[in-house]
């Protein structure tokens, strides 16, 4: 018995470690796109491209993500923003945000 919880334990790890990996590589994909976008100006159909294409629903449904079409319009609207990905998950930028929309109401 032990050695089935441990396997499982085992397996759940491995599972939660390849859905970060493919959350990363969406990661990865947002910040390209958002380059693309400030470089040749098209970064939200870039990633729109990429996440209807077969590879990129593929990458989103491993890293947890249903690759539906109103998650396709969230990431262009991300990129249309043009924040980047280390810059939106920071804390400060989280706490700025925060401040701007108490201020607001």
């Amino acid at each position: 018995m032990q050695d089935f919880v441990d396997g499982t334990a085992f397996n759940n790890e491995q599972g939660n470690r390849a859905r970060k990996l493919f959350a990363a590589v969406v990661l990865a994909a947002l910040d390209d796109a958002i380059a693309d976008d400030k470089k040749y100006g098209n970064g939200p159909d870039q990633i729109a491209r990429w996440a209807r294409s077969r590879d990129g629903r593929e990458v989103l449904s491993c890293a947890g993500i249903d690759p539906n079409e109103r998650v396709v319009e969230g990431l262009m609207d991300f990129v249309g923003k043009g924040v980047r990905t280390s810059v939106a998950l920071s804390r400060e930028e989280s706490e700025r945000r925060n401040a701007a929309q108490a201020e607001a109401a």
